[in-house]
Parts: structure tokens; C-alpha cells; sequence
């Protein structure tokens, strides 16, 4: 009973933290514009709020790994970042806007990175009292996946009738509901071999461990191959004359494989395969995926490779959370996570976003073939995964 408690809260903090992202981010930008910024502001914006939580991110872990304060340092970060949505609704114009977004975005970003901690120490473990079986990371994170689509659909709707100042109120309401699961969560166990090195401990340590290195460069490659298709998919399928519906259906296929994996697929191939074999797996259908939206954007093609998208993210990202699990001292769970996360993740995505306009216009859909490319590099890295050191 205990253990099945934990897990509710963990699926609580998950679908509050995932909703909050889904029902701000894909509306911010209309949001922004609505308060009289131009293109090349929101973009101005949108840049540095994500070169910032680059910083803030690490920065933050790093504090929570130091102190052992996980569990309260993500209740005040989402609680605060709650507070920072509500700043967005009398701010007009860049110099009130620009620094509302800052400051919402440095809050924001240690708090995925936190909960991963939290989450991957807290499953796996029996409970020996009650003899409940342990649950499984990607049970919660698919939870969140879940929840990030449901806050969309949600903040859509209710954005007809009230207009887009209510996403900002729902994220507000969300991350403050966030905050208030944050604080009955288990705290990181530390084994013996942790307790009296918190002074060594420090990103340094982190890259010192040569598989960790792996992972990241793993990371970046994989995950960063994505970008050309969170970027570009929908112009590319609206050029190639697939309608709006269609192609919300498309997207709707990758998103849906990405909770089945989560939840379902996902848990089962990572101990069927371990994290490296699980790891080039991703990798490989990778370039199958990206092969695929470069030579063609027929419907039915493409309706067959999006549900790849279960693989190259979700079992990708299930693998990554496993070798961390497996390798980092937990007094450096969160540092790892956020690293992961902000680093390896987001820096090299803003990166290849950048590089993909440029292959989009020149290349079109052939710009995919760079992705495929990429995950082609990626492969042997990520089988190296499952050796360890």
C-alpha cells in the first residue's frame, strides 16, 4: 500500500507538471504577439528564455545535489514559475515582457530534471514492508506525456471563448498544484559510498565518468535529430498538400506511440535488451524515420513511420534515465539530469533547429537525410551504452 502511495504521488506531480508545460508552450508565442511583440521579438524571447534555462537548469541541480533539498527546491520552483505566469497578464511590449519570460524561464527548467531524479530513485525499489512491486519510471513519465496532450487539447478549447490569457492562468493553477505534490515526495536515498563526498561532487565529477560522456553525445545526436521535425514536419506536409486534419493526425500517431512506450513497451524492452541495445534500437529506426520523411510525404508512409516516434524518443530517453540510474552517485541525480536535459537534450535541439531552417530551404525534405545522418553517428555510441565504465 505504501509503495502503490508513492507511485500516486509521482502520477499526481507528473500529470500537474505536464499539463502546466502543455497548456503554455505551444501558446506563448500567440500570446506574446497578442501583447504587441513582432517576429523577430518573440523570437528574441523565445531564444533567450531557452539559452537561459541552459544555466538555470544545472545551476539549480547542482544546488538541490549539494544540499539534498530535491523535493523542496522543485516545490518552490514550480510554485514561483506559477507565480511568474500571472506577471505575464498586465506586461505590454519587449521590456516588460523579456524579463517576465527570464525569470519564468529559469524557474522552469530545473523542474522535469528534479522530478526525474526524484522519480528514478524512488522506482525499482520494492517496498520490503508491505512486499508491493516496484514501479517503473516510464509508468509516470508516460503519465506526463499524456498530460502535456490532455493540457493542450484543454488550453485549446478553453482559449475560444475566454482567449489566451486563460493559458497563462491554467499554467499558473497547474504548477501551483505541481508545487503542492512536490512536498509529500520521498527524498533521494544516498547510498554509504555517497555520504561523505557531497564536497567532490560536481559536474566534473559527472564528466569524469566515461559512460555518462557517451550518453550525452548519444543524446545530442538522437534526441537532436528530432529537430528538423518539430520544426519542419507540418510546413513540409501542408506544402506536400496534406490538409490541417491529416496532418494533426500524423502528429497525433508519434505522440500516442510515445505514451504506449512510456507505459506499456517501453519498461519490457529496456530489460529484455539493457540500456545500450535498447538505446541502438532508437538509433537505428532513427534513420529508418528520417530516410523515410526525406524521400517521401505521401500520407500512407508517413502514417507508417511516425509511430517510430515511441522508439527514437520514448525507449531512447528510457535507456538514457537507466544508464543514469545505473552509473551516477545519487548525490549527483539531479546535476545529471539536469545536464542531460538542458545540455545534451536542449542545447544541441536549439542548435539543430537553427541548422535545419537552413537545410529546409535549400534541401526541402532532403534536409532529413542530415538526421538520418546523424542517428547513423549516434549508433555505435549508443550501443557502447551497456558497457560500462
Amino acid at each position: 500500500m505504501l509503495r502503490f502511495s508513492i507511485l500516486m504521488r509521482f502520477i499526481l506531480l507528473y500529470a500537474a507538471l505536464y499539463a502546466a508545460f502543455g497548456v503554455s508552450s505551444p501558446f506563448l508565442p500567440a500570446f506574446l504577439s497578442s501583447r504587441g511583440l513582432g517576429a523577430e521579438e518573440i523570437g528574441l524571447v523565445l531564444a533567450s528564455s531557452t539559452a537561459i534555462r541552459l544555466f538555470a537548469g544545472p545551476l539549480v541541480g547542482r544546488l538541490a545535489d549539494r544540499y539534498r533539498l530535491w523535493g523542496r527546491l522543485l516545490a518552490f520552483c514550480a510554485a514561483a514559475a506559477g507565480a511568474c505566469a500571472l506577471l505575464f497578464l498586465p506586461a505590454q511590449g519587449l521590456l516588460m515582457l523579456l524579463p517576465v519570460a527570464l525569470l519564468q524561464a529559469s524557474l522552469l527548467a530545473p523542474l522535469a530534471p528534479l522530478s526525474d531524479a526524484l522519480a528514478l530513485s524512488a522506482s525499482g525499489t520494492p517496498e520490503p514492508k508491505s512486499g508491493a512491486k516496484p514501479f517503473q519510471y516510464g509508468w509516470v513519465r508516460g503519465v506526463g506525456s499524456a498530460a502535456f496532450v490532455a493540457g493542450s487539447v484543454l488550453a485549446g478549447e478553453a482559449a475560444r471563448p475566454f482567449g489566451l490569457v486563460v493559458t497563462l492562468w491554467l499554467n499558473a493553477i497547474l504548477l501551483g498544484a505541481a508545487a503542492l505534490c512536490a512536498l509529500p515526495l520521498p527524498n533521494i536515498v544516498e547510498s554509504p559510498s555517497d555520504a561523505g563526498q557531497q564536497e567532490k561532487s560536481g559536474v566534473l565529477t559527472l564528466l569524469r565518468i566515461p559512460v555518462y560522456r557517451r550518453l550525452m553525445l548519444a543524446a545530442a545526436l538522437v534526441l537532436g535529430s528530432h529537430a528538423m521535425h518539430d520544426s519542419f514536419a507540418m510546413i513540409s506536409w501542408n506544402a506536400a498538400g496534406i490538409d490541417t486534419g491529416t496532418a494533426s493526425l500524423l502528429w497525433s500517431e508519434s505522440v500516442s506511440a510515445e505514451v504506449v512506450m512510456f507505459f506499456l513497451v517501453g519498461p519490457a524492452l529496456i530489460n529484455h535488451l539493457g540500456p545500450g541495445r535498447a538505446a541502438a534500437l532508437a538509433a537505428g529506426l532513427g534513420i529508418l524515420r528520417w530516410a523515410v520523411l526525406a524521400l517521401s510525404t505521401q500520407v500512407i508512409a508517413l502514417s507508417l513511420v511516425e509511430p517510430l516516434h515511441g522508439f527514437t524518443f520514448a525507449l531512447f530517453h528510457l535507456a538514457c534515465m537507466r544508464v543514469i540510474a545505473e552509473t551516477v552517485p545519487k548525490r549527483l541525480a539531479a546535476t545529471a539530469q539536469a545536464l542531460y536535459g538542458t545540455l545534451a537534450a536542449g542545447a544541441a535541439n536549439a542548435a539543430l533547429t537553427l541548422a535545419s531552417g537552413w537545410l529546409y530551404e535549400h534541401f526541402g525534405v532532403g534536409g532529413f537525410w542530415a538526421m538520418a545522418a546523424l542517428c547513423a553517428l549516434a549508433l555505435p555510441v549508443a550501443l557502447s551504452l551497456g558497457r560500462s565504465p
